[in-house]
């Protein structure tokens, strides 16, 4: 009698449906809690601590600093000169110099102002170069703040996507833990066979490998972000996931590619670029044209020679033309037409990239959007074969082979569904960076 009570308690908690794996009920074991972060918060913190963005925002200010400095050459010159000189009174001087200045003893204060009356264009078109140079540092620094933000968004969503596996993994080890102890008390009752149990225990073993790859992967994820966000050591983050609206995406891919080639930082920059290098060329051409300086002095000497005045005074006009100086300004002009050229180049090469990787983040995007649904099939339909292997293999009607392959392939599709929801958000982010789209 007492064997038949046990046999049928055994045979009731066989009976006992598994427990179901779902994706959202389990966290990854953490060592504490530690400091909430959304999306935003991320990026408005990279932005604050990412190296990256000062470097981007130094750039701009130097080359600003190069723009001061060029435009310096058509504003008037000025400087103070104080001026002592012992020696024998009416003496020359008689070598080293093609002049022979005669000395006096002396002591006398003035003043020097220059003046560039015009070098036809030349200093004009090398202000209109660092102008345009400092336009494109500028946009240099929105397309490495767009690429620091694009980094933050992919690591934000990685960590949470490795996050969401290792629930999936620690679900499915509690699941097979739980099916082991089931399979093991049949076994010690002598209602189900060693090989049952075997087959359990090995189930049990590939999901606690699961899980280990999981949650190294997610600690992975979690140092890229630390990294990105500016700290030196992981940083053990508790990310809060907003609710993303799920948007099919555009149907035609041309305005999207005409949109990127309009706002997009990288073109911008080099369109500026392009038109530094032409300023930069006709300045270079314009090295042959004359230049024009005024010059006025005026000052006093209180302590003179009785044959110096107590005071000097002159203005000019000095013109420079040049002549000859070994094909320097030749190789000069050459070589700036050359980097224009090249400007260019990099600019056409540029637009053909940025048209390529909007193609294809806009086709990666569609497979994203449409494997949603297909995953979501899978995962269903994948539950219900697990649901009746499950009833078989207690009903003992099917076999431990047939159960532990649904259950493989559950886990997989819950896998596989929960992939394909942070790849279609990681889709939609790349898509959004390369064509400059609005936040």
């Amino acid at each position: 009698m007492r064997a038949f009570i046990r046999a049928f308690f055994l045979l009731a908690l066989a009976c006992l449906p598994l427990q179901a794996q779902s994706p959202n009920t389990l966290l990854p074991a953490a060592p504490q809690q530690g400091r909430t972060l959304t999306l935003a918060q991320a990026e408005a913190l990279a932005l604050k601590n990412n190296p990256q963005i000062t470097i981007g925002k130094l750039r701009a200010l130097v080359a600003s600093q190069y723009v001061r400095e060029v435009r310096s050459a058509l504003l008037p010159t000025a400087y103070l000169s104080v001026t002592a000189v012992d020696a024998n009174p009416g003496s020359r001087i008689s070598a080293g110099g093609l002049n022979n200045p005669i000395l006096f003893p002396r002591a006398a204060a003035g003043a020097t102002v220059g003046q560039l009356i015009t070098d036809f264009g030349r200093s004009t078109n090398l202000l209109s170069s660092s102008e345009y140079q400092a336009k494109a540092e500028e946009q240099n620094s929105a397309a490495t703040t767009a690429q620091v933000i694009l980094a933050v968004d992919q690591a934000f969503y990685n960590v949470l996507e490795t996050k969401a596996l290792v629930t999936v993994a620690q679900q499915t080890v509690e699941a097979r833990q739980l099916l082991v102890d089931k399979v093991k008390a049949l076994t010690d009752a002598k209602l189900k066979s060693d090989l049952d149990l075997s087959f359990s225990k090995v189930d049990l073993a590939r999901g606690s490998l699961l899980l280990l790859e999981a949650k190294n992967n997610y600690e992975t994820s979690l140092a890229g972000l630390s990294a990105i966000l500016g700290y030196l050591d992981e940083q053990n983050l508790q990310l809060l996931e907003e609710p993303a609206a799920i948007a099919p995406p555009a149907l035609d891919v041309s305005p999207l590619i005409r949109q990127a080639l309009q706002q997009r930082p990288e073109v911008l920059a080099l369109q500026q670029e392009v038109q530094s290098t032409q300023k930069f060329s006709s300045a270079e051409h314009d090295l042959w044209r004359p230049t024009v300086n005024a010059l006025g002095v005026v000052g006093e000497a209180p302590v003179r020679d009785t044959h110096i005045p107590n005071w000097y005074g002159a203005v000019g006009v000095n013109i420079n033309i040049p002549i000859f100086n070994g094909s320097l300004y030749n190789a000069r002009a050459k070589a700036a037409d050359l980097q224009s050229d090249v400007s260019r180049q990099k600019l056409a090469d540029m637009r053909n990239n940025i048209a390529r990787d909007v193609r294809n983040s806009w086709q990666d995007t569609n497979r994203a959007y449409e494997r949603l649904s297909v995953t979501q099939q899978l995962r269903e339909q994948a539950s219900q074969a697990f649901d009746l292997a499950q009833a078989r293999y207690n009903l003992g009607l099917g076999s431990i082979v047939e159960f532990s392959q649904a259950d493989l392939q559950k886990t997989e599709a819950d896998i596989a569904d929960t992939d394909a929801k942070y790849q279609f958000q990681l889709s939609q982010i790349v898509l959004r960076y390369v064509t400059a789209a609005a936040r």
